[in-house]
């Protein structure tokens, strides 16, 4: 997969979240196996889990926002660079995230 083509959801995640969303594939959704391999509590790993899943849902809503979406119209009628559209998205959220 092109880097370039990553659902931003996923660039969103820290590497130690797309690696435990990789063993919760591996383990068939086992959150027991999961428990085990890092040899912590189910709770914990439920609460990780749950975690990861805001990050997800905050990244959906923040897609939605309309100045998002029209950075991303201007990348697309190759108006602005998408390099740049990204760092301008990467901005808007980082400056949201800290409200």
């Amino acid at each position: 997969m092109d880097p370039k083509d990553t659902p931003a959801w996923i660039a969103s995640l820290e590497k130690e979240d797309i690696e435990f969303i990789r063993k919760f594939v591996l383990s068939s959704g086992s959150l027991k196996q999961i428990a085990k391999s890092y040899e912590v509590s189910y709770p914990t790993v439920r609460t990780r889990l749950n975690h990861i899943i805001q990050k997800i849902e905050l990244n959906d809503e923040l897609e939605k926002e309309p100045l998002i979406s029209y950075v991303k119209q201007l990348a697309i009628e190759d108006r602005i660079q998408l390099d740049d559209a990204k760092r301008i998205i990467e901005k808007y959220k980082a400056e949201k995230n800290d409200y």
